[in-house]
């Protein structure tokens, strides 16, 4: 969008909110002005009561059981069988790198 636009939008907005006046609710408006004594104060902690004063306090350490040390961990670890592959006595000729030469080579 140009500024052009944007500014005629800008403008058409705050012409709206300079001569429009919507209906003012002025008893809404005064029982918010109006202190209560009766009203709760601002912070009220809801869980204030829930909490044991008497308990230790628990801190993240304390949830978690401590790390194993590397011996310990790898006694945990299972042992993972590995398959032994045969040996595989490769040719020399180099016959294994490109194939099609070499059996155009021979049929030539």
């Amino acid at each position: 969008m140009g500024r052009g636009r944007q500014k005629a939008k800008h403008t058409k907005v705050a012409r709206d909110l300079k001569y429009y006046s919507p209906d003012t609710n002025y008893g809404a408006l005064q029982r918010e002005l109006t202190h209560s004594e009766d009203a709760e104060p601002d912070y009220v902690d809801k869980w204030a009561d829930a909490a044991d004063e008497s308990a230790p306090a628990k801190t993240f350490a304390m949830t978690f059981e401590p790390q194993p040390s590397y011996d310990q961990a790898e006694e945990l670890v299972p042992e993972i069988p590995v398959a032994i592959q045969p040996d595989v006595a490769e040719p020399d000729d180099g016959s294994d790198l490109e194939p099609e030469r070499h059996r155009n080579a021979r049929s030539a």
